[in-house]
């Protein structure tokens, strides 16, 4: 790893940019990586980019991403084929009478999803779209809300895929001993000031005491004017799949088992969510067969589809974490830590940790990578300055959610876009808004944290 100084900022910046001016997804991130690696290997960027696509795709990380995102797709496919999709937004519509009662179910089952981001959005959208659609909410609305419940829910509740990896990092930094990671994030929880702003922001919105502002105001105006729920440009999410036997009626335990075996089993597997998802399509796989839902040859061929809609999601996370190498190469993160430490004093250290590493993430999509690298950085630098650790710990943890949830090109942002079937640039863009919101409320509870608890 190099030091670039300010110059590792460019590649994030042209990414943003570009997809700002563009309204594209795949392109800002070619270019991005193009440009970087033109800085740190001039002429042979060719070769440059080849060995950190290689490693990327050595990486454990991005293997378990590529396999567990494809198992997903395959089992959200056979829970649409059977109808249990349908099932459940016809039965769900019984109880919900309107717009605003539809989004706070959206909201209410996402928070039970709460073992793992990929997961909760891809199941939550596919699930609520059909709920949505009926009362005239637009994908972008119906994004918001899974995208703005997925992540935070993640970080502040002491049951997921996040607190492991946190967990784990924190053993690896002798922070806590060994086998009491997951324990000790407990004292994380409540100075996880942007999951718990944000996943409370969204009723609020809701309800209306925050109003629909910004470029989200223009969608809702969209679908109450011409009926377009979808915006342009989404063709690369859409899954449009019919149902195996048009003629039988689903069911919606064709949805509830699947999904409770998934969750279960993620569980019990000590929150691994590969071998939940293996175990789940197995079982839905038998349980299909079993009520003859298909027959196994078909409910095999839509596995296969299942995993291959997942396809431009993937190339898109794949791409993100190509960026991410890049700034690791350039020394991106450890660059702002270094700028930031001589500048702060202990009361604004919890601030100054948040509003940096929070651009980082936000500029660079990638928050999993953003904690292995910060957290051994930034517990020292809590020591010496005697601020409160878990305090500091928590707002890398903010900022690696707000990364998560705002940033354009970030896995939880394009597997929203999928799950809700909306293009993943007017996600991002229409959410902005509310994510500001919830950033600048975060800034001052860290301010005011570290006054009266660092």
């Amino acid at each position: 790893m190099h030091n670039y100084g300010i110059i590792s900022l460019i590649p994030p910046l042209i990414a943003v940019l570009i997809a700002i001016r563009t309204k594209l997804s795949l392109e800002p991130l070619v270019i991005a990586c193009v440009v970087g690696y033109m800085i740190v290997a001039k002429w042979g960027f060719f070769d440059a980019i080849i060995a950190s696509f290689t490693k990327v795709m050595q990486n454990d990380l991005m293997v378990w991403v590529i396999i567990v995102c494809s198992l997903y797709g395959a089992l959200i496919q056979l829970m649409i084929r059977s109808g249990g999709v349908s099932a459940f937004g016809h039965y769900m519509l019984n109880f919900v009478g309107n717009k605003r009662k539809s989004l706070m179910t959206t909201w209410l089952f996402g928070t039970f999803l709460f073992v793992d981001d990929y997961l909760n959005a891809l199941t939550s959208g596919n699930t609520m779209k059909k709920i949505t659609d009926h009362y005239n909410i637009p994908r972008e609305m119906l994004a918001f809300v899974v995208s703005s419940t997925a992540v935070p829910v993640c970080v502040i509740v002491p049951i997921s895929t996040w607190v492991i990896f946190v967990g784990k990092l924190l053993e690896q930094s002798n922070v806590v001993p060994v086998g009491k990671g997951i324990h000790s994030y407990l004292n994380i929880i409540p100075f996880i000031s942007y999951g718990w702003v944000q996943y409370l922001l969204v009723p609020l919105v809701i309800i209306g005491v925050i109003p629909i502002i910004g470029k989200m105001k223009k969608a809702n105006h969209r679908a109450d004017t011409t009926g377009q729920l979808i915006p342009d440009n989404s063709e690369e999410f859409k899954v449009d799949v019919a149902q195996f036997d048009e003629a039988k009626k689903g069911s919606i335990w064709y949805l509830i088992l699947p999904t409770s075996v998934l969750l279960v089993c993620t569980i019990l597997f000590d929150l691994d969510a590969l071998k939940g998802i293996i175990t789940a399509l197995i079982f839905t796989i038998i349980y299909f067969a079993i009520k003859k839902v298909a027959t196994f040859k078909m409910l095999s061929e839509s596995v296969i589809e299942g995993m291959k809609s997942m396809l431009f999601a993937l190339v898109l996370l794949l791409l993100s974490y190509l960026l991410k190498n890049l700034g690791d190469e350039m020394g991106l993160t450890q660059y702002v830590i270094d700028s930031v430490e001589p500048a702060v004093s202990k009361q604004w250290l919890p601030l100054a940790i948040f509003l940096s590493l929070g651009a980082i993430a936000f500029a660079t999509g990638n928050s999993w990578g953003l904690y292995a690298i910060a957290i051994p950085l930034v517990i020292p630098l809590a020591h010496a300055l005697h601020c409160n650790q878990w305090l500091c710990i928590g707002a890398v943890v903010s900022a690696g959610a707000f990364g998560a949830h705002a940033c354009f090109y970030s896995d939880a942002t394009i597997l929203a876009a999928q799950g809700t079937e909306c293009n993943n640039y007017e996600h991002a863009i229409t959410q902005l808004p509310f994510a500001l919101i919830s950033f600048a409320i975060s800034c001052i509870v860290y301010i005011i944290l570290g006054y009266t608890v660092a």
